[in-house]
């Protein structure tokens, strides 16, 4: 082992040769892939993504000590162009009582300098008795805190949280343990602030709060729909030039059979701050229509695009070692009454070294652009893409596990041709349809390098450098 001193005066952290080794395994990784993976073990909802004192802070639903869901910390990742990703330290773990059994998700925002982090504390009044990491149905209390740090590195976890928000009481208002996530953003005339609850387990709710301060918050609205669900998770609202949209992440959506009870959508929508009113579109759109992305964050880049970054769902771990990855940070854009998702520009540019076959990527990430005509089809090492008519179909059947996720995927109609952009990592394929109209994103295993194209016009690949 050796001895590391730490950032304050006398401070000194002592590790061993194998967290050393670690560490440095987890940095070789990351410079393998553009995608910000779990540094080890469970890792799931994206976290307070904010472009902060010159550089991406994005921190994530992180469980370091298994690979499977537990008593929820804070990880912590930064990059200065949303491509290059360095995992930190664990910025938020349970230190008070009301966030004594997990620290869950949460956003944050900047004001006079400094970070201010939301998140949701939860408090089991009963746990299992063979696993404390889980709560015995209806025993859990839900609170919003805040905690603020002067550069967005250091978190004073005993002694800089704040209650702002209490657990609930009422279960007529909302409910006491289902009700989460804060969303926070800036407005033309205060802060306002979002929670995801539900109304008697029946209806989805959204809880609207306005503050002056970042201190306190009043109670400005509640908006209820039996539509979509019957729990509302991370709730996103914001601006773009072609209006509003609202992102959020339902549970007991009931769609196709029942396949897709816990999905990410959107719509687009109409906030008023003055009355904190929420009004929504009639029909719902998947962020990804891959099914295993889920909460979705944004926030404003540097150049002001609203961007977005989301969990993807991994149903086993990767070497016995790692769990849960985020997929490509994109842009939204709203047109008419459609939502685009693209790929950020700062990735796509990264895709620049002309390659012929899947071999020549040596491993990396690379592209394959092509324009498909009806009836053409795509195998990329055993995933294949095919269109048919004006909807682009997926079948991952021979590269993830049978009943453990959707292995047939398809996209509404299209509106714009059919241009894809196929972005293939070893456990992620992100195909981008008429640069964003559609996505569908899915985790695959035991690749292939072959690839083989069917009615695929100006078919080319590129790699990372």
């Amino acid at each position: 082992m050796y001895w590391k001193k730490g950032t304050k005066k006398g401070n000194i952290e002592k590790r061993t040769a194998g967290e050393n080794a670690r560490e440095k395994e987890v940095n070789r990784r990351m410079k393998q892939t553009l995608h910000l993976q779990s540094p080890k073990n469970w890792i799931n909802d994206p976290n307070g993504f904010l472009y902060y004192r010159g550089q991406y802070h994005l921190f994530y639903q992180y469980f370091p000590y298994d690979l499977r869901w537990g008593m929820m910390h804070w990880g912590h990742a930064v990059s200065q162009d949303l491509v290059n990703w360095k995992h930190l330290p664990i910025a938020l773990f349970p230190t008070v009582k009301e966030d004594r059994d997990g620290c869950f998700s949460g956003s944050a925002v900047e004001k006079e300098g400094q970070m201010h982090l939301f998140y949701t504390g939860v408090h089991y009044r009963q746990v299992n008795p063979r696993n404390i990491h889980e709560c015995i149905p209806g025993e859990m209390e839900a609170s919003q805190l805040k905690l603020v740090s002067t550069d967005g590195m250091t978190f004073d976890n005993f002694g800089g949280k704040q209650v702002v928000i209490p657990k609930i009481v009422d279960e007529m208002f909302g409910d006491c343990g289902d009700t989460r996530d804060p969303k926070v953003w800036r407005g033309q005339d205060g802060w306002y602030l979002i929670l995801g609850s539900t109304l008697q387990r029946k209806k989805g709710m959204l809880l609207v709060y306005r503050s002056e301060d970042l201190e306190h918050f009043t109670l400005l609205n509640r908006v209820c729909d039996d539509r979509f669900g019957w729990l509302w998770e991370c709730p996103d609202y914001f601006e773009t030039e072609g209006g509003g949209v609202f992102l959020f992440s339902p549970i007991g959506l009931q769609m196709e059979d029942g396949k897709e009870e816990q999905q990410a959508v959107c719509m687009p929508a109409l906030f008023s701050e003055q009355t904190g009113e929420l009004e929504l579109a009639q029909d719902i759109q998947f962020v990804d229509y891959g099914l295993d992305l889920y909460a979705p964050q944004t926030n404003i880049d540097e150049a002001g695009r609203r961007t977005m970054i989301a969990w993807m769902r991994m149903p086993e771990p990767v070497l016995g070692e790692w769990i849960g990855m985020f997929c490509y940070p994109r842009v939204v854009r709203r047109r008419g009454e459609h939502i685009y998702f693209s790929l950020h520009p700062n990735v796509k540019e990264r895709f620049c070294k002309p390659i012929f076959t899947p071999e020549e990527a040596e491993g990396r990430e690379y592209v394959v652009h092509t324009e498909l005509e009806n009836g053409g089809q795509l195998d990329i090492g055993g995933y294949h893409i095919m269109r048919k008519g004006m909807q682009i179909y997926t079948d991952r059947r021979g590269l993830f596990p049978e009943g453990r996720g959707h292995l047939l995927c398809h996209t509404p109609d299209l509106r714009e041709g059919c241009s894809l952009s196929v972005y293939v990592s070893d456990h992620l394929i992100e195909v981008f349809i008429n640069d964003g109209e559609y996505v569908i994103s899915n985790i695959v295993y035991d690749m292939g390098n072959r690839m083989e194209v069917q009615g695929g016009r100006g078919t080319v690949l590129y790699t990372i450098e």
